[in-house]
């Protein structure tokens, strides 16, 4: 039986083969993933909120379990099935919860400003992680993480782009660490630059990598900046779809003028985006159009965001410490001047409008 091909296999049979073959990778990346959701919900209990997420955490300790231990072969095919197919689909159930109807409601004035911030952000961002040296994959990571939503855009953006592990751990990490900064040394602003609640609310929304940590940078100045701030916030993770069609748009042309599809129509590049893009955007406008009820979206995201965590574990698995070690400084540096630019632009933006 095993010698035949696998088209003419019946289909139980392969989905068991797979599943056999997959399953101690699967097994060891979800081990992974449960201790950084134990440690997160510990942060919880201790804090009051997690300073660092089971995201960031998974690949840590991914990369930290792979310094001290080589996974055997039978576990390199379901690690590499998490890392990238387990991603894709944590992308694709993301568009779930994604509401496109608040880009309506924000207001033209509102949406206008976070959009050119993000823009902004996106471009200074990546130019300065190429003038320190960075490859092109890993400023575009940089790039989106600071710009819209940290690890979840970095997460997002990583298969559009063929990032490889080394890169999407070095982003990560190093992104993690300024944005816990951020969430602790943000609420001096409203002392410091005179802030009101209100314009306090839109900076931490422009400017803080996640929604929990929005919350978290928020809550101690008043409901009025949590409200605020969680609502910029969720209209600048909107911008995510975009970007993600964009680079893949990009990314996919670029193969075909290196003449990996030569003599394809505009048409074919269109079909040659990752199917995940189309099925990310498809999910949100059902979203959006109320076709996906209320109740699920919670479940869908739940289950989005155990795979992503479990995703980033496998690609934690496949970082090499020692080259974290020797790009880290590039990094880190790229992630402080680019966060000083947004937090800086943010600023201005509140003050004039």
């Amino acid at each position: 039986m095993s010698g035949q091909p696998s088209s003419v296999r019946p289909l139980p049979t392969r989905l068991i083969e797979g599943v056999l073959v997959r399953g101690p990778g699967i097994l060891l990346c979800a081990g992974i993933t449960a201790l950084a959701l134990a440690a997160q919900a510990l942060e919880l209990r201790s804090f009051g909120h997690p300073y660092v997420e089971a995201l960031v955490l998974a690949i840590l300790f991914g990369a930290v379990l792979r310094a001290a231990w080589t996974p055997e072969r039978r576990f390199q095919a379901g690690i590499a099935f998490g890392a990238k197919q387990l991603l894709e689909v944590a992308v694709t159930l993301l568009g779930a919860s994604l509401d496109l109807s608040l880009v309506t409601r924000s207001g033209v004035a509102l949406l206008a400003v976070i959009v050119a911030v993000v823009v902004a952000s996106l471009g200074v961002s990546f130019g300065v992680s190429r003038m320190l040296g960075l490859s092109n994959r890993l400023a575009i990571l940089v790039a989106c993480g600071n710009s819209i939503c940290g690890n979840s855009a970095i997460a997002a953006v990583a298969p559009v782009i063929g990032a490889g592990s080394a890169d999407v751990g070095a982003a990560i990490s190093f992104t993690a660490v300024l944005g816990v900064l951020t969430v602790i040394g943000l609420p001096l602003l409203v002392t410091f630059a005179g802030l009101t609640a209100t314009q306090y609310g839109v900076l931490a929304g422009l400017t803080v990598y996640a929604v929990p940590q929005v919350l978290a940078a928020t809550l101690p100045v008043g409901l009025i900046a949590t409200q605020m701030g969680t609502f910029v916030k969720l209209a600048r993770v909107l911008l995510l779809g975009p970007v993600v069609v964009a680079l893949s748009l990009v990314f996919r042309n670029q193969a075909m003028k290196a003449g990996a599809t030569a003599g394809r129509s505009a048409l074919s590049s269109l079909i040659w985006v990752p199917w995940f893009v189309p099925a990310f955007l498809m999910l949100a406008g059902l979203r959006s159009a109320g076709m996906i009820p209320q109740g699920a979206t919670q479940p869908i995201a739940a289950v989005a965001a155990f795979l992503t965590i479990l995703s980033m574990a496998a690609l934690g698995l496949n970082v090499d410490l020692r080259l974290l070690a020797r790009i880290g400084a590039r990094v880190t540096t790229a992630v402080t001047l680019s966060l000083t630019f947004l937090i800086a632009i943010s600023l201005v933006v509140v003050r004039l409008f």
